[in-house]
């Protein structure tokens, strides 16, 4: 259960990082591109430089795969900015431009997650120092001279061996259950705002966008239905009410990860006074009393 949990923490942090990595390379293209380099002589300048990423990207081109498809096979963030390279391509917007603006999206995105990382630290140590209650309490009656381990071999003492220990393994899966809720989850919150911004800035009509957004398995939400509808009311472009809304879906993002944070600190009361509290009296407190009742006993 304790493997799980770190896996998911490794892959969690994996996709972290990957969000780090991935805006500075978007921005190196962007220039390439920009100075009038073609897009697989970007990628292959890239992969010289020593970069990992860019390194696989380029060998699976080389290999034959069409490029947006190198680029999704990359772990994390990549599908999206695979979804991104390929909406530019299909409707002719700027790549260069499009590649800022997700490299922007990204640093918005890591930015959140920060937050809510150093908001989630404090409440989640507590949590796994408090765990272990139970365990100090145990090794404090050995050190204060009581027989604990005797009391094992009465059905009492057993009993609440057994109890306790389960009341750990639950209050430890309640935890990780109530800290994972709290955590960002991955991707990169407006994407469907920001595609279609994309889309529409190469010059195609909405239908068309929105078929474009289909290819990537992608549909507009429904904020930015509503601003598709704003825009042709007023008669104003699309893309830059689009941008904004995708702006927007990452501050609510952010902010929603602050809240989920905050009230993970009262949550997290609730598995340690239902079990660890429980679990501490049962393998702690009753061995000792359970000793000091067996030692009278005999004296006697």
């Amino acid at each position: 259960m304790r493997r799980r949990w770190r896996l998911e923490r490794a892959a969690a942090e994996a996709d972290v990082a990957a969000a780090v990595d991935v805006a500075p390379i978007l921005h190196r293209l962007a220039v390439l591109l920009e100075a009038g380099i073609a897009p697989d002589r970007a990628w292959e300048h890239l992969a010289a430089s020593g970069d990992p990423a860019s390194r696989r990207v380029h060998d699976r081109r080389q290999s034959g795969a069409p490029l947006t498809d190198a680029i999704a096979a990359e772990p994390g963030v990549w599908h999206e900015v695979a979804a991104a390279w390929h909406v530019a391509t299909t409707v002719g917007a700027p790549l260069a431009r499009t590649l800022r603006g997700m490299a922007e999206a990204l640093r918005d995105a890591e930015a959140a997650r920060d937050d809510i990382r150093v908001a989630l630290a404090e409440p989640t140590a507590t949590a796994r120092l408090v765990a272990w209650l139970p365990l100090v309490a145990v090794a404090l009656a050995l050190t204060l001279g009581f027989d604990v381990l005797a009391t094992l071999r009465h059905p009492v003492g057993a009993a609440c061996l057994v109890v306790g220990a389960l009341l750990m393994v639950g209050a430890h899966v309640w935890t990780r259950r109530l800290v994972a809720r709290a955590r960002p989850g991955g991707g990169v919150p407006g994407t469907s705002a920001e595609l279609l911004a994309i889309a529409l800035s190469g010059g195609v009509s909405i239908g068309r966008a929105e078929e474009v957004l289909a290819s990537v398995d992608v549909s507009p939400a429904d904020a930015d239905r509503d601003v598709l509808d704003l825009s042709t009311s007023a008669g104003v472009p699309a893309v830059d009410l689009l941008r904004a809304t995708a702006e927007l879906e990452r501050h609510r993002a952010r902010i929603e990860g602050r809240m989920r944070a905050a009230h993970l600190t009262s949550r997290l009361l609730l598995p340690l006074g239902v079990c660890t509290l429980p679990a501490f009296l049962l393998i702690g407190v009753a061995p000792m009393l359970l000793s000091t009742t067996t030692s009278a006993s005999v004296t006697l």
